[in-house]
């Protein structure tokens, strides 16, 4: 059998108490504790879980955006959180991220095809600039903007095509692993969809493996094969989606379910 993508183990992340007033602060809240899960190719595995849970957190430690304080993670069979120098920057540009807001994670002073093709420009310094802006506009082509979009500004599009060039950028690489982070939750419930399908279908265009991070259970259960359930920073529950949506072990999990009716 194949060994995972990604395999997390013990991972735990806490943040110092907010200081108050009179100079007092409490014990380190913990945001990610103990959590442990595998991810094999091809997967999509849905974290679900209400605000706060630390389902972003997590995310952002498997980016190595924050480091972990304890734990391990291997990717493509390496050791992740330890890689340093050119052995790091060969796994980073394997494993991209797409992220909640997509005007806040859009620099307002590039246009679109500087800001997808960025990765390239790191991590494909060598070719020419002709070579990256084919690449970028055949990207936007594939995420339904085209290359009229590569000498426009962020501000010119409306979010659900901001959001369509975050996903751009992030598969200009042709990573192994997409993580999204609430990718649809600040835009309409229309053009979620339509971002949710896109993502869909790019998966199987590119064979892509996705952790994909939700507080709703119904947007996870349209795309999810396997579904993680996370509570106070813990994984209570995790199994194949079908199973998880229809018949939870977990009492959170059936709290959750239990509050959306749709997907009884």
């Amino acid at each position: 059998m194949a060994a995972p993508l990604l395999e997390a183990t013990n991972l735990c992340k806490s943040f110092a108490s907010m200081t108050t007033a009179f100079g007092q602060s409490g014990p380190p809240k913990l945001a990610v504790d103990n959590v442990s899960f595998a991810l094999n190719r091809g997967e999509t595995l849905g974290i679900v879980g209400e605000s706060g849970c630390g389902k972003t957190t997590l995310a952002r430690m498997l980016m190595r955006l924050i480091e972990a304080d304890s734990g391990q993670v291997r990717f493509c069979g390496e050791e992740w959180l330890g890689a340093r120098g050119a052995n790091l920057r060969g796994l980073r540009r394997r494993i991209q991220m797409v992220f909640q807001d997509p005007v806040a994670s859009l620099n307002p002073r590039m246009r679109v095809g500087a800001i997808v093709s960025e990765p390239l420009v790191i991590h494909e310094p060598r070719l020419s600039r002709a070579e990256r802006m084919k690449r970028t506009a055949e990207m936007l082509d594939c995420v339904g903007l085209g290359a009229e979009a590569l000498d426009r500004f962020p501000h010119e599009f409306s979010g659900g095509q901001r959001q369509r060039v975050g996903i751009a950028r992030a598969l200009i690489l042709r990573p192994d692993l997409v993580i999204a982070d609430e990718p649809v939750s600040a835009l309409d419930v229309s053009i979620g969809a339509q971002i949710l399908e896109l993502l869909i279908r790019l998966q199987a265009d590119f064979s892509l493996t996705l952790i994909f991070i939700s507080h709703s259970l119904p947007v996870v259960a349209q795309l999810a094969t396997r579904v993680a359930v996370m509570q106070a920073g813990r994984i209570v529950e995790i199994g194949a989606a079908e199973r998880v949506l229809t018949n939870p072990e977990a009492p959170y999990t059936q709290s959750l379910i239990a509050a959306v009716p749709e997907i009884r």
